[in-house]
């Protein structure tokens, strides 16, 4: 059954959101591979506007794109390498290679590996015998500091400064110190303010969320 956009979107939420319950009640996101592998096949589909393949694994490709290309999906969490087999990549057009990101702080985020035609693919993998190998840390970004992003907000607390940039992070210092981790402080600060540190579902709220809600709380004062 074709998928709307919307209900590709909708099923990727859900997807997510029942991952991190999963890490939540302490399962390990390499126990969740077959959790991974669908939402890495949802968030392809929507990206590509296309259709999930109409049996799994169809001849090695999972998604058909909008523009009528066979794609193939991996998705990683900690592996630093994924394979293709060879015997049914003649049917692929397109690679996409994703990692989900576990953050304990900020929850879990979808990173974007490679997005390759399928020659663009073979320059870069290496053929292991029946099977294409494609190393995953190639791809890691180096991310640019943080005093490059503007300070949208910062606001004295006792002896805390509390301050967010642009990106949505969440900065606090102590007594003119950073501190790191921040959400155990924010969790102090939230619990003398009044904030619930729990979201309107039940879930803990990330650092970004909480840091928010304190920030509004405290200019509201």
């Amino acid at each position: 059954m074709a998928l709307t956009q919307t209900q590709i979107i909708q099923s990727l939420g859900e997807a997510l959101a029942w991952f991190e319950k999963e890490l939540e009640w302490g399962v390990q996101e390499q126990e969740l591979r077959h959790l991974t592998g669908r939402i890495g096949e949802l968030y392809a589909a929507m990206i590509t506007r296309g259709q999930m393949a109409p049996t799994s694994n169809q001849r090695g490709y999972d998604i058909v794109s909008g523009d009528n290309e066979h794609v193939s999906v991996k998705t990683i969490t900690s592996s630093t390498h994924v394979s293709f087999r060879k015997s049914t990549f003649d049917h692929v057009d397109r690679v996409i290679v994703l990692r989900l990101n576990v953050d304990r702080e900020d929850g879990v985020s979808i990173e974007e590996l490679f997005d390759l035609t399928k020659s663009e693919f073979l320059a870069k993998c290496r053929d292991t015998g029946d099977q294409f190998q494609l190393n995953t840390y190639e791809s890691r970004r180096i991310a640019k500091p943080i005093e490059n992003l503007e300070l949208k907000q910062k606001v004295i607390w006792g002896d805390y400064e509390i301050g967010q940039y642009e990106n949505g992070k969440i900065v606090l210092n102590l007594n003119d110190r950073p501190v790191d981790p921040v959400k155990p402080h924010l969790r102090k600060i939230a619990d003398a303010l009044g904030v619930d540190i729990a979201s309107d579902t039940g879930r803990p709220k990330t650092t970004h969320q909480l840091g928010a809600n304190i920030l509004r709380q405290l200019t509201l004062r």
